[in-house]
């Protein structure tokens, strides 16, 4: 048996509910801890249990990444909805170019172009990536 294992080995049936998470109760207990963590810690990555949220926070990812994937959504898609959500007309959207250019996209016309995708991104705050 290796060194490191026979180190860890005495610890791990303390720690280790705190480093898997197989099912939703896990994943539930995991979350709240994250987000107690996020309040102690914050940003401070000298802090002794900055390693442990980030661990956690990758553990998380991992399990959502597994059990509650993204739909696959258009760019176009992801417009609407945000339009819908900020009460947005067509009219509204200068950067995209006239209600027409954007009447055109919406409708899966025309698509949207780089210049577009930065200036949505921009103006609602995610990244270009939600509409591509």
């Amino acid at each position: 048996m290796s060194k490191i294992i026979r180190e860890i080995q005495p610890h791990w049936i303390a720690i280790s509910p705190y480093l898997s998470i197989r099912n939703e109760e896990d994943y539930d207990r995991s979350v709240e801890q994250l987000n107690v963590l996020i309040d102690i810690v914050g940003t401070d990555e000298d802090h002794p249990m900055y390693e442990y949220l980030d661990t956690l926070g990758t553990l998380i990812y991992a399990y959502e990444e597994t059990n509650y994937p993204m739909p696959s959504v258009r760019g176009t898609e992801v417009l609407s909805y945000l339009m819908e959500e900020h009460g947005l007309r067509q009219s509204d959207l200068p950067e995209v170019g006239s209600q027409g250019v954007v009447s055109e996209i919406l409708s899966g016309k025309r698509e949207l172009n780089l210049r577009q995708i930065r200036a949505l991104a921009k103006r609602f705050h995610v990244s270009p990536a939600v509409f591509i």
